[in-house]
């Protein structure tokens, strides 16, 4: 249920025009709803401004579809990550105007609501191999109606690259800066701009990288100042970081 949702419903019976039994009745649910299975917290967003996402790894099919049925009843968006080819072609179907993001492995469904964020938050890829994290955590921004802006493909190896796009970068709110190999974009980044660089290390690189922990060490031994950092291939935990740091 949205707060604005449950103001009205409670002005209603103040007002004496909803019966307490009906108002007691809508209120059921508000906590979670059992599943079975699962208990599907209808509570988050009023607890933190968030409604529940879908994290759809080690989930079956009907699960998730049945998961999103009950979620989407007390939330006008319903944001599924992680899926599987199943999951995704389950979802298309229960939900035709669901959006897809293949790269990402991402589905969103309902209509997010309005941008109630400062500025808009840059995502920053150091290669295309990181684009799909990247993607991660653009399609989060969007669910929750943050602005995000790509900039992908600007690593260090390259560094002009960066460069070019600097003068953008410096009017971003926040910066989620996503890569992997030796991870040293974030530190760049978090010496040139003024605004709050989020980190996000991923497995990309060979053997040595240890699957991502290679970037994670080096971003968490940043020498630049304030850079935080989350785990390896968390772009959806990055979004949520930004969205918490520039609500309005």
């Amino acid at each position: 249920m949205e707060p604005k949702q449950l103001r009205a419903l409670l002005r209603q019976v103040r007002a004496g025009r909803l019966p307490v039994a009906a108002a007691m009745e809508r209120l059921a649910e508000l906590p979670y709803a059992e599943l079975g299975f699962a208990k599907v917290d209808h509570h988050r967003r009023l607890r933190t401004g968030f409604a529940e996402v879908i994290f759809g790894t080690g989930k079956n099919v009907a699960d998730t579809v049945a998961i999103a049925e009950r979620a989407l009843a007390h939330a006008p968006a319903v944001l599924a990550t992680r899926l599987s080819d199943a999951q995704v072609s389950a979802l298309s179907r229960r939900f035709p105007g669901a959006l897809h993001n293949e790269r990402a492995r991402i589905v969103r469904i309902g209509r997010a609501p309005r941008p109630a964020y400062r500025g808009t938050v840059t995502v920053v890829s150091a290669g295309t191999s990181d684009i799909p994290v990247a993607e991660e955590a653009r399609e989060t921004l969007a669910a929750f109606g943050g602005r995000a802006k790509p900039c992908y493909d600007v690593g260090v190896a390259g560094l002009h690259r960066l460069l070019h796009r600097l003068p953008e970068l410096r009017r971003a709110a926040a910066i989620i800066a996503v890569a992997g190999m030796e991870g040293a974009l974030p530190s760049v980044l978090a010496g040139l701009v003024p605004c709050p660089v989020i980190a996000v290390p991923t497995s990309i690189g060979y053997g040595a990288s240890f699957g991502g922990l290679a970037a994670l060490l080096a971003m968490l031994n940043s020498c630049a100042a304030g850079v935080t950092v989350v785990n390896i291939d968390n772009g959806f935990g990055a979004a949520m970081a930004a969205l918490r740091m520039l609500r309005d």
